[in-house]
């Protein structure tokens, strides 16, 4: 089957650069589950532009940089809201003396904020692109941190400037006010500035600034081994209980590229761990958006929070752990049910029985409250076309009626043996996104209800749950994995060197593009709505920095 979707995708790409001149194509090649083909630094807007239009890849998922003895590339990694099992990787070479490459922004909007990461910790310039500036370290920073002549040594000297008025030269300029909201205000969900220039009580610009936490993630990946140093940090790119949607993105890609076959009990327990580790994000989300809208909603803060604390007392006694899992493992997880096994189901089921009362609570709480409508409906609008643009995956992408969830849609686990439905809502504000999270804890619950019924039936004989894996490995190719995050697309790029530690790991965050969306989402929106509007993303910094 899958020789045949890549038969199929071949040739649809041949047929889209049939047209492009002749030498805008320089090769082709082929990543892990994916067709590569190689195009010319100043021919990126022609054939992506074709790709887009023409072959239907209307999803930028990740933009990858990294740089060889001989050149450097720049990899885009696209596939279809519509099929995305349809995968395709552009590959951009530049010369090691002159860095530069046509941009890819014209095209999709989403590679403002991955060129401009690329360009910061890289060093690959981007022409035509924007706003090319540094997006994670201080625009006075020295050199470029994964470039192969950094040096880590070097001192670094960091001026404290004032802000500038972002939009001071605009026409629209007139009686205006530039505020700082964050990095440390409780509204932005951790140490994110925005640079908010206001008309009134409109907001008239806003710019994300990022970076405050950035903590060297991929490089200190690219450092360890990959049978257990790496696994230990995904859990770190999101501190609200996603850790082992996190740490099965990383499990998916490396298993792919060396060929690890992960036993069948294995994949129920990661399904059902997986789904609790979604409830537990989901469930933070809904107590903090209460407060981001109305500090008057105490008993809605509570309640997620008591929930919350159900949800980490079963995963502690399946994980060890209550935050920091590190449960899964390359080839399956660490162990098996805690026993006693009936006492752990039980207290599973019973929890996941007792959901649809707690969420007619939430729901009488805050969607159906006139007060939290009024500041959810028809606030934080993102229609789909605009949603697509920026790349947005998961719930925000759901809640403007964007059907993609990459369980159904490219599956992995167990998940397509599972009876469960993808929720969408077509509201495309802010309170689509809460009724999109609300709805999705209904079927993580069903979810992890069918894993339990296959889990206590399994013959005890059969309960494998970790593959017999080489003690060191040492893989060779390239592969862009993903799994559905809480957040949205979790994505992950290795280029294997056929040594122990990854030469190239790239973190694909799905709040990195979701956040690159609130400008399009709060421009012309009053302040309080801007606030509204960042929390129904539900941004977590560790995976926007990394």
């Amino acid at each position: 089957m899958q020789q045949q979707q890549r038969s199929t995708l071949d040739r649809l790409v041949d047929e889209t650069v049939t047209a492009l001149p002749d030498d805008a194509i320089i090769g082709r090649t082929s990543h892990e589950h994916a067709l590569a083909v190689v195009i010319r630094a100043d021919c990126v807007h022609k054939v992506l532009s074709a790709l887009r239009s023409e072959a239907g890849f209307d999803h930028c998922s990740c933009v990858t940089a990294q740089e060889y003895d001989d050149r450097f590339e720049t990899v885009y990694h696209l596939t279809s809201y519509d099929d995305r099992t349809r995968e395709l990787s552009v590959i951009v070479p530049t010369t090691k003396d002159d860095p530069v490459s046509e941009s890819a922004t014209s095209v999709y909007r989403t590679a403002e904020w991955h060129e401009r990461e690329a360009y910061d910790l890289v060093g690959i310039e981007y022409d035509s692109h924007p706003d090319l500036r540094r997006i994670l370290l201080p625009e006075t920073w020295q050199g470029h941190p994964l470039s192969m002549d950094y040096d880590p040594s070097q001192s670094q000297v960091v001026p404290l400037r004032e802000h500038a008025n972002p939009i001071k030269e605009d026409r629209r300029q007139g009686d205006t006010m530039f505020l700082n909201i964050g990095p440390h205000h409780p509204s932005t969900h951790g140490v994110l500035h925005l640079e908010v220039v206001l008309d009134g009580e409109q907001v008239a610009d806003v710019d994300p600034d990022i970076g405050y936490i950035h903590r060297c993630e991929e490089q200190m990946c690219q450092q360890g081994t990959y049978r257990h140093q790496i696994m230990p940090y995904p859990d770190r790119w999101d501190w609200g209980g996603a850790g082992l949607l996190n740490e099965w993105a990383y499990a998916r890609t490396i298993e792919d590229l060396a060929g690890i076959e992960v036993p069948e009990y294995a994949q129920v327990i990661r399904t059902m761990s997986a789904e609790l580790s979604r409830i537990l994000s989901h469930l933070l989300f809904t107590a903090m958006y209460a407060l981001d809208v109305s500090g008057e909603f105490t008993a809605a803060f509570m309640y997620g929070y008591r929930d919350r604390e159900i949800v980490q007392d079963l995963l502690e006694d399946l994980t060890g752990q209550r935050l920091m899992f590190n449960y899964f493992r390359v080839g399956g997880v660490a162990w098996d049910i805690p026993e006693p096994r009936k006492e752990f189901f039980e207290n599973v089921r019973a929890f996941t029985n007792d959901l649809p009362r707690k969420l007619s609570e939430y729901h009488d709480l805050l969607t159906s409250n006139e007060a939290f409508q009024v500041r959810c409906v028809d606030t934080g609008e993102l229609p789909p076309d605009i949603a697509k643009q920026y790349g947005v995956t998961g719930p925000v992408a759901r809640g403007s009626g964007i059907d993609y969830d990459i369980r159904r849609d490219d599956p992995y686990g167990y998940y397509d043996r599972l009876e469960w439905d993808v929720v969408t809502e077509d509201g495309c504000d802010n309170l689509a996104r809460v009724l999109v999270r609300l709805r999705e804890i209904e079927e993580s619950a069903a979810i992890i209800d069918q894993c339990i019924d296959l889990l206590e039936a399994w013959p005890e004989e059969e309960r494998t749950f970790q593959a017999n894996v080489p003690r060191t490995l040492k893989p060779s190719g390239e592969c862009y994995r993903a799994v559905e995050g809480a957040k949205g697309e979790l994505g992950i790029y290795i280029r294997a060197d056929g040594t122990e530690t990854p030469a190239r790991f790239k973190i694909r965050g799905p709040s990195f593009s979701n956040l690159s969306a609130l400008p399009a989402m709060a421009e012309g929106e009053f302040v309080a709505d801007l606030v509204a509007t960042l929390g129904s993303l539900d941004t977590i910094m560790g995976e926007v920095d990394r």
